[in-house]
């Protein structure tokens, strides 16, 4: 991790995803995904939140700056995905999240809860409010 003044720093990266096919809508699909993600997510000290919603994905990450480097470029090039768009990518005090990945189980209600049932216009605003409810859960 870098170090500022002495401090490591850390980053959280939020993205939204369209996926293609049936990824993140069958069971079969989300536990492979939530499998490698447990695996890689270990390795490189990464914990992170995940949601599946209508066709996207919301994923927001944390750790190191070249671990969510390494991270982003391999969803560049995850071949399950449409469209990525980095909606936040900042320095952060502390991990918000304790596992190496997390499934939000009624995205729809959350989505309901922040009124902002679409994925693919989601605000910076809106993905925070998002990490933040899933943090007091």
């Amino acid at each position: 991790m870098v170090k500022l003044k002495g401090e490591f720093v850390l980053f959280c990266a939020i993205v939204a995803s369209e996926l293609v096919g049936s990824a993140g809508a069958s069971t079969l699909s989300v536990a492979q995904i939530l499998g490698v993600s447990e695996r890689n997510n270990r390795r490189d000290d990464v914990t992170s939140g995940i949601l599946f919603h209508d066709g996207w994905c919301l994923h927001a990450m944390e750790g190191s700056r070249s671990d969510l480097d390494r991270l982003l470029r391999r969803l560049r090039e995850d071949p399950r995905i449409r469209t990525l768009r980095i909606v936040v990518d900042q320095p952060i005090a502390r991990r918000r999240f304790c596992r190496p990945i997390s499934l939000c189980e009624n995205p729809a209600a959350l989505l309901k809860t922040i009124g902002s049932p679409d994925l693919g216009r989601i605000t910076a605003f809106e993905a925070e409010r998002i990490v933040e409810f899933k943090k007091a859960a």
